[in-house]
């Protein structure tokens, strides 16, 4: 069999978008007919995929493809009629055959001739393997399809994908775009609407200058004196004139008011449309997970059910785009890592069958998600012997941690309990880059475990990134916003109620006591002052005699954060800040108010951090920092950067300890804007870390001619000799593994570097 032919290249795009279609209905389909084949009614759309892909095909002349699809369709048929029933190895050959045609559709119109001769004996062999629909021909047929070359696409790819297009493009449903026309139509017509009302208030402006001529007429007459009657004649005049002014000007109130209300209620159902245009079901996130889920299990020996609720749930495209990757990530480790073998499951009383669930829904105006399994759960005493083993923190302080704080280990970059790193979901990315992911899309991420029973991460993200819901404060008489997606709640606070511990105030929530810290020292606003005038917000005051605060973070780092007072709840457009200013620390984008007052809105990722630092005691203010260094004797100063709260407390401790000063930054951004602002004497940087890894970090160091000649340690999990090499490479100084910790190296180095901790 040749190649084949491709007749109209132009219909290549209107195929793509067939098999897009089709093939995640195979695709889910087929896994679901695996585990049930008693219901002919399931077979009927997968014979109806199978078929369309097969009419495009034949109507764009890939030959191939027509029949591929058309010996899926009678093994499908065979199925229907209860000729044959389809094992685990055939739908394996099926699956295959899909992937085939897949991969086919995903070339270019110039690559694509190529494609085809290069894989036609491929085509010719799996067009073989599928003509028998009988179930031990497919079994066979599947045992060699298993020893053939596999084709190049992605194992466990989520959906099918076509080429990358210079711009991109979105479905709209006819539906949609028709109440958009409808709306732009209603736009134009309130927009008609404000040509009279400009006349009449043009007509409006003239009636007041005939009262102005009649008042100066009557003055002048009046200096002049003029006899009583003209006087009142003149005076009635311009009673009369402004009456008709008076009245004018109340129908035209009116008018603009009803205006006004009508273009209010117009821009949101306008805004609210191009909102739910951009929205999809979250259903389009989950197409191929069944097939991923399934083949993973096969690979490894496990047997596993995935069940997805809330398909429909609506989410913005971008966003859904942007779960793909941490979903698929979370699915590998769950049936990889969460799941027991068979065997295992059996033996402690469960059923063979493991379980995975993906759920989703709205809740509190956000997205949650939450992915979990029924299987052995995070062993958190494992996880606290690793963090010992590898130097993160001594026993005695890993026994003092709560089990919820243990568990936030397994985010750290490179953490896992494993010695070997696994094919399926290990590959060097852990927890850390699905926590990342999802920091990137404005969510958060939390575990639950229960040994024994099972785990279960818990994603909540914005349904829409366009506008933002947020909790308006004040904070040293400016308005500062922040997303209520990443605050937990609102505090009114009696200080009675404060208790102080190493002079920090720490207030009790949920039982559990979290530092209080002033929002003017982390914004470093502390000299700032109330705004002259009236307050911006009567409603942000705060009750008299007690504290406003919120309380952002989770677990280990949960703080609550004091403000002036709180102004409410607003739906703000989200507008990004200049590009030029670079990443201002704790500020993420900016916004308008209803009055027009810019707001800042918050990043409370970066607050948590900046929180922890300051509380830790690695960051002053520049005016404390100022007062605490004489011009006699200056402490040497070191920079830390790391994102792991453990590796900074141990090493600032260490530094300290020997009499050096210590800041802290908790990540490459971080440390890059502390720089720019201060001097340090050495810089001490992780690699591994959230925006701007160590690496970058510091060949932006060495390019910078006031910042080239301070030395640079890069202290990493990884020592092998080509991470050592790409450190140095980089232009760092020194190159350390965090064992150093254990013993005098770390503060050898810096000594070597900088000598003594005075000057």
């Amino acid at each position: 069999m040749s190649g084949g032919n491709v007749e109209d290249l132009s219909l290549l795009a209107l195929f793509r978008a067939e098999v897009e279609s089709c093939a995640a209905i195979l695709s889910e389909g087929l896994v679901a007919l695996e585990a049930n084949q008693s219901d002919p009614a399931a077979v009927e759309p997968l014979m109806r995929a199978a078929h369309s892909i097969k009419g495009a095909a034949r109507v764009v002349g890939l030959d191939a493809a027509v029949r591929i699809a058309h010996v899926m369709e009678d093994a499908l048929v065979a199925v229907q009629e209860g000729r044959s029933k389809l094992a685990p190895a055939g739908i394996d050959v099926l699956l295959r055959g899909l992937d085939w045609i897949v991969a086919m559709s995903a070339e270019s119109e110039e690559s694509l001739p190529g494609w085809l001769v290069a894989h036609a004996e491929e085509a010719e062999a799996l067009e073989q393997r599928l003509t028998s629909a009988g179930e031990p021909a497919l079994e066979r047929a599947a045992t060699d399809a298993a020893q053939a070359p596999s084709l190049a696409l992605p194992r466990g790819q989520n959906r099918p994908r076509g080429r990358e297009e210079d711009t991109r493009a979105v479905k709209v449903t006819a539906e949609a775009l028709s109440r958009l026309i409808g709306l732009a139509a209603e736009s134009l017509v309130e927009a008609r609407r404000l040509e009279p009302l400009a006349a009449s208030l043009q007509q409006l402006k003239l009636r007041q200058a005939d009262v102005g001529d009649v008042l100066e007429r009557l003055r002048e007459n009046l200096a002049g004196g003029i006899p009583p009657e003209r006087a009142r004649r003149l005076v009635a005049d311009a009673q009369r004139a402004l009456d008709d002014c008076r009245a004018a000007l109340v129908g035209r109130i009116a008018d603009f008011d009803g205006l006004a209300l009508g273009a209010a209620n117009l821009s949101g159902r306008l805004y609210d449309q191009v909102v739910s245009s951009r929205m999809r079901p979250f259903g389009d996130a989950t197409l191929g997970m069944a097939r991923l889920v399934r083949d993973l299990g096969r690979e490894l020996g496990k047997q596993v059910r995935l069940e997805i609720a809330g398909r429909a749930t609506e989410v913005d495209r971008d966003i859904l785009e942007q779960l793909e990757a941490p979903l698929t990530h979370l699915l590998r480790n769950a049936v990889d890592h969460g799941l027991e073998a068979p065997e295992e499951r059996s033996a402690s009383g469960k059923p063979a069958e493991g379980r995975i669930a993906v759920e989703a829904g709205h809740t509190g105006g956000m997205l949650l998600v939450r992915v979990g399994d029924d299987g052995r759960g995070i062993d958190a005493a494992a996880v606290g012997r690793r963090v010992v083993e590898r130097g993160l923190a001594s026993a005695e302080m890993v026994g003092r941690m709560s089990e919820a704080e243990v568990l936030d280990f397994v985010l750290l970059p490179g953490f896992s309990t494993r010695d070997a790193v696994s094919e399926i979901s290990g590959r060097g990315v852990g927890l850390d880059a699905v926590q990342s992911m999802v920091h990137a899309a404005g969510g958060s991420m939390r575990i639950e475990s229960r040994p024994g029973q099972g785990t279960t991460f818990v994603l909540r993200l914005p349904v829409t990134r366009s506008v933002l819901r947020a909790l308006i404060v004040s904070i040293a008489g400016e308005p500062y916003a922040f997303p209520l997606a990443r605050s937990e709640r609102v505090l009114s606070i009696d200080p009675a109620e404060l208790r102080t511990v190493e002079g920090r105030p720490y207030v009790a929530v949920d039982g559990e006591s979290i530092a209080l810290v002033a929002a003017r020292e982390v914004l470093d606003v502390i000299g700032a002052g109330p705004l002259p005038g009236p307050p911006p917000w009567p409603e942000a005051a705060t009750k008299k005699g007690t504290i406003s605060a919120v309380v952002i973070g989770e677990r280990a780092q949960r703080f609550a954060l004091e403000v002036d007072g709180f102004a409410g709840e607003f739906d703000l457009v989200v507008r990004p800040l200049d590009a030029r200013l670079g990443k201002v620390p704790d500020v993420a984008a900016v916004s308008t108010l209803q009055d027009g007052r810019p707001v800042l809105i918050l990043d409370v990722e970066d607050l948590v951090r900046s929180i922890d630092v300051l509380v830790s005691g690695g960051r002053l203010s520049r005016s404390r920092r100022a007062a605490s260094e004489t011009p006699e004797r200056r402490s040497k100063r070191v920079l830390v950067i790391d994102d792991s709260l453990t590796v900074r407390e141990l090493e600032r401790r260490l530094l300290e300890g020997e009499g050096y000063t210590v800041e802290i930054a908790v990540d490459g951004v971080e440390g890059w804007n502390a720089l720019s602002i201060a001097d340090y004497d050495l810089i001490l940087s992780d690699v591994d870390m959230p925006r701007m890894n160590g690496i970058e970090l510091t060949r932006r160091i060495r390019a910078d001619a006031r910042l080239r000649g301070v030395p640079v340690v890069i202290v990493s999990y990884k020592d092998r000799d080509e991470d050592r090499l790409r450190g140095l490479e980089a232009g760092a100084d020194h190159y350390l593994t965090k064992s150093s910790f254990q013993d005098e190296t770390l503060v050898r180095v810096v000594r070597d570097l900088i000598g003594g901790p005075t000057e």
